[in-house]
């Protein structure tokens, strides 16, 4: 089995490099075969968008250490992130990239490099995500109904609504991955789910943070 991302299929950890660039961004979560669309505007990331051309295509989306009051281009970096292949890209006209990155694997940081480069860069290390290359490995081990349940009751109690007829043509990777993307909690919750170190464990880190979500709501609701 492979992983896809464009036009470049990736079948195990010596297909990626282990020197990547890498965009620090809190509260920013890419996941394998995931996609994350970015406006990229600062002079630095437009940079590291067009040495990311020229070269393998591929940038490390990583959070700042949770809780670090320092700016994100000089704060310390969680250990894990997640690489992905530049697979849209859009030229404004007025400076900026609208990019699509397709998540390919996670990586545990070994040491950040120095570079000429106003950007920040890492030698990483691929090995302890071998499943990431098996994207539906343990896929029937994600209990869906339950999945699906928290979901429901979420959008309920944010008078939100979703595109039901998708979501149930959706794989339960598919699905997964995607409400995880789409999560409005903070960083040390999507740290979590990016971490999970299987798809039933993320899932279930899913639903536990959204019950936990539900109960404060109900906790602060005012009372008649």
């Amino acid at each position: 089995m492979a992983i896809q991302a464009g036009n470049r299929c990736y079948r195990d950890p010596s297909d990626l490099p282990d020197r990547i660039p890498v965009f620090p961004l809190s509260g920013a979560l890419l996941l394998p075969s995931g996609q994350l669309p970015l406006n990229i505007f600062e002079p630095r990331y437009v940079a590291m968008i067009d040495d990311a051309l020229r070269g393998e295509r591929l940038i490390g989306m990583i959070q700042p250490v949770i809780g670090c009051s320092e700016d994100c281009h000089t704060a310390p970096l969680c250990q894990v992130g997640c690489a992905g292949r530049l697979t849209q890209i859009a030229e404004t006209g007025d400076g900026r990239y609208l990019v699509t990155l397709t998540g390919v694997s996670r990586f545990v940081i070994r040491q950040e490099l120095e570079t000429e480069a106003d950007y920040r860069a890492c030698q990483v290390c691929f090995e302890k995500f071998t499943s990431d290359f098996q994207p539906r490995q343990g896929e029937e081990d994600i209990d869906r109904a339950a999945l699906l349940s928290a979901f429901r009751s979420y959008l309920t109690a944010h008078d939100l609504e979703a595109d039901w007829e998708s979501v149930e043509r959706a794989s339960n990777v598919g699905l997964l991955t995607a409400l995880c993307m789409m999560s409005p909690w903070g960083p040390a919750e999507k740290q979590a789910l990016l971490e999970a170190p299987s798809l039933k464990e993320r899932a279930e880190t899913l639903i536990a943070i959204a019950e936990l979500s539900l109960a404060g709501s109900h906790d602060q609701a005012p009372v008649q």
